[in-house]
Parts: C-alpha cells; sequence; structure tokens
C-alpha cells in the first residue's frame, strides 16, 4: 500500500494563468500579464540551466543553493509552470508547478507545487531568491542538502547527510530485494527501485509532508499511485535512518524486500485490496528464505495464542493504522503475513499471486476477496477464515 512501511521495523492542476488582452482593447499585455511572461522566461533559463549541467546560467537566473543541492541527480526533464504571481513592493513571490522525471526511473514527470520570491535588478530584469515548497507540499530530497547518487544494477540511490559507502550497502539490498521480488512475483514490473534516504526521521517526515511521529520506529514505507495507471512515475521507498539503523542485517534486508514487493505489486494494488493482503503478502515475499519461524515473525500473535486471546478474522484495514497500540499494529501484519503463507503452503506459490492479481482486478471492495476466493482458491470467505484460525493455531500454539 502506498505510504504504508513494515510497522515492526520499518492535485491540485494549477491554472496556468495567462492574461491576453481584449480583441479590441487597445492591444499590449497589461503589467500584471507582462510581469508573468518575463517570470516565466526566467523560470525557463533555470530548468534549462539544470538540464544542461550549466552552473553559471543557473546562477543568472537567482540563487544558486537548489543546484548545488541537486545535480547529482539524474534527470530527464526539469521545467516550472507559473499558476499565479503576487507583486510584494519592488518584488513578488510566484506559485509554480515544478514537474521533472529521473532518467531511466519516472515514465511520468512529477509534479510537486513550489513557492518562489522574486526580486528585480536596478535595471528590472527579475532573478529568483528562493524555491521552496509551497504550503501543504512535501520537500523534495534536495531542499533538505547536497544529494549523493548511487546507480546500481537494479536500484537509484539518492542520500543527504550519508556516506557514499552507506548508499552503497542500501544498493546492495536493493539488489538483492529485486530478484527474490521477481522470481515470487514475475517479471511484470519495472524491475528497478528508486530509495531516498534522507538525514534523519524529521528528513523522512518532510518528504512525506507529515508529523515525524507517525514515523518513530518505521524503517521504510514506499509511496506511489495505487492501480499502476501506467501514467505515474515511479515509486520511492523512503528510508528513516534512525530506525533503520538499529536493525541487524536479515531485517535490514526483510525491510528492502517487503517495501520493493510493493513496487512489484503497485499496478494490482487498488482500493479493493484488503491490507492485510498487501502488507501480508509483502512481508510473506520479504521472509521468504530467512530460515525465520513462525514464533519468530509473529511474536505478538504467538502471545496472543497462548493467552487464548487469539484473533476471530482477519485483520482490518483501521488495525494497520499507525496509532498507540503498537500491539495491535504487530498482530496486524503478523495475521496478514499467516494468511499469506497459509495460501502459499496449502494452494501453492503461484495461486498466491493470482489470488493478489484477482483481488485487486476488482472493482471495487465489495465482494472483491471472496469472488477470489471461489475463483482462484475454490473456497469461501468464512472457510477460508476458519482454516486461517486454524492455522495460526497450529502455527504458534507452542509458543
Amino acid at each position: 500500500m502506498a505510504g504504508r512501511g513494515r510497522a515492526w521495523c520499518s492535485g491540485v492542476v494549477g491554472l496556468c494563468l495567462l492574461l491576453l488582452p481584449l480583441a479590441g482593447c487597445g492591444g499590449g499585455q497589461s503589467p500584471t500579464g507582462a510581469a508573468m511572461t518575463a517570470v516565466q522566461q526566467v523560470l525557463d533559463r533555470r530548468a534549462a540551466a539544470v538540464l544542461a549541467h550549466d552552473e553559471k546560467a543557473y546562477a543568472g537566473t537567482g540563487t544558486r543553493g537548489s543546484y548545488v543541492n541537486l545535480r547529482a541527480v539524474p534527470l530527464a526533464d526539469w521545467s516550472y509552470r507559473l499558476t499565479a504571481l503576487h507583486p510584494e513592493g519592488a518584488g513578488a513571490t510566484a506559485d509554480a508547478r515544478l514537474s521533472y522525471r529521473i532518467r531511466g526511473y519516472d515514465r511520468a514527470p512529477v509534479t510537486t507545487d513550489r513557492t518562489l520570491a522574486l526580486s528585480r535588478t536596478a535595471d528590472g530584469q527579475w532573478y529568483v531568491t528562493y524555491d521552496k515548497p509551497a504550503e501543504k507540499s512535501g520537500q523534495q530530497l534536495w531542499d533538505q542538502g547536497r544529494v549523493t547518487a548511487v546507480k546500481s544494477t537494479h536500484s537509484l540511490v539518492l542520500g543527504v547527510g550519508q556516506s557514499p559507502a552507506t548508499l552503497r550497502d542500501y544498493a546492495r539490498l536493493a539488489d538483492t530485494a529485486v530478484p527474490e521480488v521477481t522470481r515470487a512475483w514475475g517479471t511484470d514490473w519495472t524491475r528497478r527501485v528508486v530509495l531516498l534516504v534522507p538525514g534523519s526521521l524529521n528528513g523522512m517526515a518532510a518528504l512525506l509532508g507529515a508529523p515525524a511521529a507517525n514515523y518513530r520506529g518505521i524503517a521504510a514505507v514506499t509511496t506511489g499511485e495505487a492501480g499502476g495507471s501506467g501514467q505515474a512515475p515511479a515509486d520511492r521507498v523512503i528510508l528513516n535512518p534512525e530506525a533503520y539503523a538499529v536493525l541487524g542485517a536479515v531485517g535490514r534486508q526483510v525491510v528492502l524486500t517487503h517495501e520493493t514487493t510493493h513496487v512489484a505489486t503497485r499496478a494490482h494494488t487498488t482500493p479493493a485490496t484488503p491490507l492485510w493482503l498487501s502488507e501480508g503478502y509483502a512481508d510473506w515475499i520479504g521472509y521468504l528464505d530467512t530460515g525465520r519461524t513462525p514464533t519468530e515473525v509473529a511474536p505478538e500473535l504467538a502471545r496472543a495464542v497462548a493467552a487464548g486471546d487469539a484473533p476471530d478474522g482477519l485483520p482490518a484495514d483501521k488495525d494497520f493504522g499507525f496509532t498507540d497500540d503498537p500491539t495491535t499494529l504487530a498482530e496486524a501484519y503478523e495475521g496478514g503475513w499467516l494468511a499469506c503463507r497459509m495460501i502459499a503452503g496449502r494452494w501453492g506459490e503461484g495461486k498466491l499471486g493470482a489470488f493478489y492479481r484477482a483481488v485487486g482486478a476488482h472493482q471495487g471492495r465489495a465482494g472483491a476477496v471472496e469472488d477470489a476466493l471461489r475463483t482462484e482458491l475454490g473456497t469461501t470467505l468464512p472457510d477460508f477464515t476458519a482454516r486461517w484460525r486454524d492455522y495460526v493455531a497450529a502455527q504458534l500454539g507452542d509458543a
């Protein structure tokens, strides 16, 4: 699920305002329209300088700090579209829509709203004095500092405040994860991952445009467009370096493989897909071949079984909320993992993948799981739930 990470570890369309003179009203642009045109031309030159790696030309359009920060990012496209201009004394603030595409990874541009401050030279030329996220828009990685880029066989890792050696370690984990996910899920995805590694938890939260408290203890999240329209940019896996640092070697690999699974399954993950399936499937692939036993992977659920408090039904979406009750959240992930593990063990790994795709192909949530259970597994939801309860008890009963 977009934006959802492993719990234990882990637009507004801008209106292009172009003031054209009305026919028969004297011709020529209004002062506001002329200023809009002039500022757009500055932004066009600024964008061209980014793509041409021309620092001198970039500096000629205003502040150069963002250029230094983003010049390591392999960009295929970069452009601004001015949407509003607000005069303020001799200067102005501007609203703009930034569009960019990372070469070799983004199928479509990433778009984000920006606020720019502009001043004028003595001869009336506009120049940019700052460029920052618009209100309610998340930061871009280069807003946080100079970006270092590491490209590997299956990944592009972009980091701020991280050593190249650390970023190469992340790239090696991603290069292990991508083939593992492909073996289980299949080849119908890009088989490439973009990882963003900010310098801190606060940096992660700023990229997501959310409070840091929402992600404390969460090692990574994946962002992207559910349903895979084919007109969206590549997903981004965003790491929390603070939570990630406390994990062992197996835990780090499980997290990256889990998040990579979300990237692979994005096109088939829709509003019809319950979280127990999307998160359980990502964990199922994440834990494949780790040698971890059910009680090691599902300690909270094992304790519930031992206490005679095993759940009666599959985890609900609300159980996956990042709340003050980490036990409920952990049990939800563990229950989803066991459901997918049961399907793979009883019906086969291929059937698990087919079931996932069939659920996501449904027009809506109502009946999606029931229909896929019938067509792919030959069972009903009550029967499947009863089997899952028995499976949970059998796998965790000796904990």
